[in-house]
């Protein structure tokens, strides 16, 4: 497994460039989120290698004048992605926005919203054929971060990118939502496994490092073993404390099989 630090959440008191320079030394892949708002060039002459970012600005899946501007932002990211050198981008079922809140709301989804998404995302995917990158749709939860996001849970995405069935667009499995809004980790990876393109993990309470709750990611980190996994794991999370602790812990719970993350 290579490991990956998600670049918004980590070195908070650093500007963004340093931040992944930082990430980098320490010997981690670097995620990003919107890559709108940042100097591209400088981001690329720092060396790092970047797996994952935002792949769209706006835009919704799952309605036709959402979907189009989804599917145009989306080919503006992959230039984006060129220039980086970035295999992966992620989407959701809509935009995020202040505080993570969906920008479109939907309480429930009707079949046509099902219908449209795969087409969506069947659009996607053959962007991203073209350009030989992938498209990563991620699960969310609704119950803490992202009320009213359409398409969140892990058995959503799971149908969607199946349904797809293109090597270009693959889960984004992210076991910090997915424990709040599914739980049964282990077993989730075994289904999903097929289908993932990428892990994402913070633990549970408070969207902190592997050891602060109550994932046990050794025994996750094991389970990935015995299955082949030889992706990426990203650590989407805040530090509960000095951020070179918080990545070393994360390292650990991936490193060592079988064994629990030190106490906080």
């Amino acid at each position: 497994m290579r490991l990956a630090v998600c670049a918004e959440m980590v070195f908070l008191d650093l500007p963004f460039t340093e931040r992944v320079r930082r990430i980098d030394g320490l010997g981690f892949e670097v995620e990003i989120w919107n890559w709108a708002d940042k100097d591209l060039d400088e981001l690329a002459a720092t060396g790092a290698t970047f797996s994952s970012m935002t792949g769209y600005l706006t835009g919704t899946l799952a309605d036709p004048d959402g979907a189009a501007e989804m599917v145009r932002t989306a080919a503006l990211s992959l230039q984006a992605a060129e220039r980086l050198g970035c295999p992966r981008l992620n989407i959701h079922g809509t935009g995020l926005g202040e505080g993570g809140l969906p920008r479109v709301r939907a309480w429930e989804t009707t079949p046509e919203m099902w219908l449209t998404a795969a087409r969506t995302l069947a659009r996607l995917a053959s962007l991203g054929e073209r350009a030989g990158r992938v498209f990563t749709l991620e699960n969310l939860n609704t119950a803490v971060d992202h009320p009213g996001v359409p398409f969140a849970r892990a058995a959503d995405t799971m149908a969607l990118v199946a349904a797809v069935g293109s090597p270009h667009l693959r889960l984004n499995l992210d076991l910090y939502h997915a424990q709040i809004g599914e739980g049964n980790l282990i077993e989730l990876v075994e289904r999903a496994f097929p289908l993932i393109g990428e892990i994402q993990v913070a633990d549970v309470p408070g969207r902190r490092e592997p050891g602060t709750g109550e994932i046990h990611y050794p025994a996750v980190a094991d389970a990935l073993r015995r299955l082949g996994y030889d992706g990426v794991v990203g650590l989407e999370a805040w530090a509960s404390g000095e951020p070179e602790v918080a990545l070393a812990r994360f390292r650990d719970a991936f490193s060592r099989a079988g064994q629990p993350s030190p106490a906080a």
